[in-house]
């Protein structure tokens, strides 16, 4: 019993780092630009390097540096921060009914490493295998560290960086998110989805201050799919 269980165990961390591995790549220069702007913002490496690992959510992460001021005002970034982070509630529940062979603390352990990339290998795991203990610490706990040590890296290069904009470097984001979006892609109604989103966020940013675009086009996505969702459930 122990003896199969250690291969299966090892066959399911080499899996996870496989189907972490394109993410990962695309998570340096993420973390790079971060550390960049930090520094910029005025933060020292160490308190750059500390909210990556202590708060290790990209988005949020981002959106507060976007906010930061000198004094900050922890008010509104706190706001902001539980704004950006309110899909993991959506995020752990849909990923939850997934962690059968999970032990209960193991699942407890799973959710503070639990991020937008990590919830999406989960869900693609599930899809085709179930998932497993092993898998997911290997593809969350490898995301972690990468995008620690690439935090590092832009907070001690940030001041010979320059503008990251001017390399690309800003659009990683945005690239690794269009990318986990076409995995889930369902045709017309996903893209309903997505434009109900997009155009909410953007006419939030444009009219609201503050983070209340992320809200906007979460609810706006949320809406979108559940009535498409009630006009498939209801009979012909």
């Amino acid at each position: 019993m122990v003896s199969k269980a250690k291969p299966e165990r090892r066959q399911e961390l080499i899996a996870g780092l496989k189907a972490a591995s394109p993410l990962l790549i695309a998570m340096v220069p993420i973390g790079v630009v971060f550390g960049a702007i930090a520094v910029s913002k005025g933060l020292s490496p160490l308190e750059a390097c500390l909210m990556s690992l202590l708060v290790f959510a990209g988005g949020s992460q981002f959106v507060a540096m976007d906010l930061w001021t000198h004094p900050a005002s922890w008010g509104a970034l706190g706001f902001a921060a539980l704004l950006v982070n309110l899909r993991h509630i959506l995020m752990s529940a849909s990923i939850g009914v997934k962690m059968e062979g999970f032990k209960p603390w193991q699942r407890w352990l799973a959710m503070p490493v639990l991020t937008d990339e990590s919830w999406a290998l989960a869900e693609f795991r599930s899809m085709t295998s179930t998932l497993r203990p092993a898998f997911f610490a290997a593809a969350a706990l490898s995301i972690y560290v990468v995008w620690n040590l690439s935090t590092l890296a832009g907070a001690l290069l940030g001041s010979v960086m320059g503008d990251t904009t001017v390399i690309g470097l800003d659009f990683a984001f945005p690239a690794v998110f269009i990318v986990l979006l076409m995995g889930f892609w369902k045709g017309r109604q996903t893209g309903f989805v997505l434009l109900a989103s997009a155009t909410a966020a953007f006419v939030t940013h444009r009219y609201v201050p503050g983070a209340w675009y992320i809200a906007a086009g979460a609810l706006a996505g949320l809406a979108v799919a559940a009535l498409a969702k009630g006009e498939e459930e209801m009979p012909q």
